[in-house]
């Protein structure tokens, strides 16, 4: 179970730490907060292919 993730230099997010819970979690925010930038960063780890965007250096 994944019980945290933390992203540094992906899309428009600098550093980001979150902290999830066992159960239900839920990802909210106004749009062009990010939301989709986390989910696609976890899709990228697990090996699907993702567009050179979304990596900064």
């Amino acid at each position: 179970m994944l019980q945290s993730l933390y992203l540094e230099n992906i899309a428009l997010i600098e550093k980001l730490g979150i902290e999830l819970f066992p159960g239900f979690n839920v990802l909210t925010g106004e749009t062009g907060a990010g939301k989709s930038i986390i989910i696609d960063a976890v899709n990228f780890v697990l090996g699907e292919r993702t567009s050179r965007d979304l990596i900064r250096n």
